[in-house]
């Protein structure tokens, strides 16, 4: 299993850079950040500086999207990105959320997503495309590599995500729903005759390494609150009682809306409707052998990398913890079962 962080790039940013220097030095293989450029500072420029002062992790948006950017001009920053510093840059996509709802826009199209990672997996790994009626290429991209990670949570998400995509994100880290949605796209990959042991499965959730149950909960809230939003577009397409599993979806029914301005912040004043349960489901808290057991458990059903989001007071530590006892520990176990 490999193992990311996933910063937001909040002034100044030096201290995302440092952040993402220390998260290499503790043995993390990914640095993701927030790509919403109204609510945190522009993350692309952050991940230059980010490639030149470390020397392996590998960096990209946690996640962007096809409408607020210009599919070509992300894909040439990929490959400019990799033809600096090495291919070390990967794109996670979704439809959008945060970035797309502050200005009163909508996620895109199932269409639109499957056309843009087409496009920008294309340029970014060199090769020439059809974009609006012309065939377009980077005539100085040379050997670039980009892998394209699909977010995804509806079932016709998840389905796009097995046709398509490099890999699945899931943001959440609970083991049911983790299962039902890895199941989903590996049956979608299968059905279109491609390998499902091919796509990476990253389940992202904030991650917090302590004793202080009831501290670590309030700090990580918000997430709920976070995903409720993808799941508010669920219910509203499916119902509660669809195929998507309840557990996901009847915890948004006291949700009043949602503020952008606390989005993705220990702080959010408006999560009070995510129970207790949600947030111990959906995140990893506690000691950890408590972290070790529950990425066991989420390696046993398919996935391949887990992204820690670091938005809450304990953020140093819980890197050091992880790169001196939780990452080691899954290694061991990996090198002695294989």
């Amino acid at each position: 299993m490999d193992f990311g962080v996933v910063l937001q790039t909040n002034p100044p940013a030096a201290r995302t850079v440092q952040l993402a220097k220390l998260a290499e030095a503790h043995g993390f293989s990914h640095v993701w950040t927030f790509d919403s450029h109204l609510l945190w500072q522009e993350p692309y420029v952050i991940h230059s500086a980010i490639l030149a002062e470390t020397n392996r992790v590998t960096v990209g948006p946690f996640v962007t999207n096809p409408a607020t950017r210009d599919w070509t001009v992300t894909a040439s920053v990929f490959a400019t990105l990799n033809e600096m510093y090495g291919n070390r840059t990967i794109c996670g996509i979704g439809r959008g959320d945060s970035a797309v709802r502050v200005t009163n826009g909508k996620p895109v199209t199932m269409r639109e997503l499957r056309e843009s990672i087409h496009v920008i997996r294309e340029l970014g790994n060199s090769r020439p495309v059809e974009y609006n009626g012309a065939t377009i290429r980077f005539p100085w991209s040379r050997g670039s590599a980009l892998d394209v990670w699909v977010a995804a949570y509806g079932p016709l998400a998840l389905k796009l995500t097995g046709e398509v995509g490099d890999g699945f994100i899931l943001q959440l880290a609970d083991l049911d729903i983790a299962a039902w949605m890895i199941r989903t796209v590996r049956e979608a990959a299968a059905n279109v005759g491609r390998d499902p042991d091919s796509i990476a499965f990253c389940v992202a959730a904030p991650m917090y390494i302590g004793t202080d149950l009831a501290h670590m909960r309030e700090q990580c809230r918000w997430f709920g609150g976070m995903v409720g939003n993808h799941v508010a577009d669920i219910v509203a397409k499916y119902g509660h009682h669809g195929e998507v599993p309840e557990a996901l979806t009847s915890y948004i029914a006291g949700r009043q809306g949602y503020d952008y301005n606390t989005h993705g912040k220990a702080d959010n004043d408006h999560v009070d409707f995510v129970p207790d349960e949600i947030v111990d489901r959906f995140c990893i808290l506690g000691t950890a052998d408590e972290h070790i057991a529950k990425l066991e458990a989420l390696r046993a059903i398919g996935v391949t990398q887990f992204a820690g989001y670091l938005q809450h007071d304990n953020k140093e530590e819980t890197m050091r913890v992880y790169g001196e006892t939780v990452i080691p520990a899954l290694q061991t176990h990996l090198t002695a079962k294989s």
